[in-house]
């Protein structure tokens, strides 16, 4: 079942067409990356999922239900510019938030001290938002966009500005959000993190969806067919006709196949040679990798 449902939205400001199309569908309980240059369209599409603003067509289904006004109270939006209030304290700010997602006070309280004691921070209730680091207030920004337990979680660049051991805290609070069945749309320019972290992934360019689907798939659709292998000795000559060697040093090489099981067939002929084999992988291109070839063809056919 798919939590989203994002069917052929656009969206027109002017003469500028920020939103042209796009469709696609985010699996309930995943971590969904929505991905693209500066200038694609990203935020203006979460700004439509979240319904601050308005399609010019299409539509947008959430949890079963087209988009309507009983729906942003089971989103949480956490934005790439935060949005807090500097001069409140922490506790009344989230409060406040919580309260306006339709918390009751008690909810709220219980939630906010479950939340202080999971992230240690209870010192931190009568301090002004202006007197944490940026790493402080990116947990209370947190806090504050979780804080209603919602159904759909938009997290626009969480890890910016944090250091590893914070970044890593916020993971591991994502993940296990997951695990409780919360559904994760993580819009990042941080392709690494994207391969490291989502499940399912869209790549929005001019306005469009020009690639989508689960991370593992969009890999193999780009692959190459390269293989590394590592190894101690002489490799055996001649070569078969089925193998290119892309890259070779006296420890390593790497082939390229026109079908896999030539890989597997070259890997027998060296086995059976005697030689030995410390590894045999197949090398997949990285997200990043595919990032820039699809969008540096979008940009060449524009």
């Amino acid at each position: 079942m798919n939590v989203l449902e994002v069917n052929d939205v656009h969206k027109q400001y002017a003469n500028h067409k920020a939103v042209n199309g796009v469709s696609f569908s985010v699996p309930s309980g995943c971590i969904f990356g929505l991905l693209g240059p500066n200038g694609a369209g990203k935020t203006s599409l979460i700004r439509i999922i979240t319904g601050i603003t308005k399609a010019d067509s299409g539509e947008v289904i959430l949890d079963g239900g087209r988009l309507d006004a009983r729906h942003p109270s089971r989103i949480g939006y956490m934005p790439e510019e935060r949005g807090l209030y500097k001069k409140m304290k922490v506790g009344e700010h989230i409060m406040y938030l919580a309260r306006l997602k339709g918390m009751s006070k008690q909810e709220a309280a219980n939630a906010i001290s479950h939340w202080f004691n999971k992230f240690d921070i209870h010192s931190w209730k009568n301090k002004k938002v202006e007197e944490l680091s940026k790493g402080m207030q990116q947990k209370v920004q947190f806090i504050s966009t979780v804080i209603h337990n919602p159904k759909l979680l938009i997290l626009d660049e969480p890890f910016s500005g944090l250091d590893p051991i914070n970044a890593n805290l916020m993971k591991d609070e994502v993940y296990e959000l997951k695990s409780k069945g919360t559904s994760i749309i993580l819009s990042t320019h941080r392709m690494e993190q994207v391969e490291e972290i989502c499940d399912h992934m869209v790549l929005i360019n001019q306005g469009k969806n020009v690639l989508g689907g689960s991370v593992k798939e969009v890999k193999e659709r780009f692959k190459e067919h390269l293989f590394k292998i590592k190894y101690k000795g002489n490799l055996p000559s001649p070569r078969p006709s089925f193998i290119t060697v892309h890259e070779q040093t006296p420890e390593e090489i790497i082939i390229k196949v026109e079908d896999d099981s030539d890989a597997n067939k070259y890997l027998q002929n060296l086995l059976q040679s005697g030689l030995f084999i410390q590894s045999f992988e197949e090398i997949l291109p990285s997200v990043n990798e595919i990032f820039i070839q699809v969008v540096g063809k979008e940009k060449t056919m524009a």
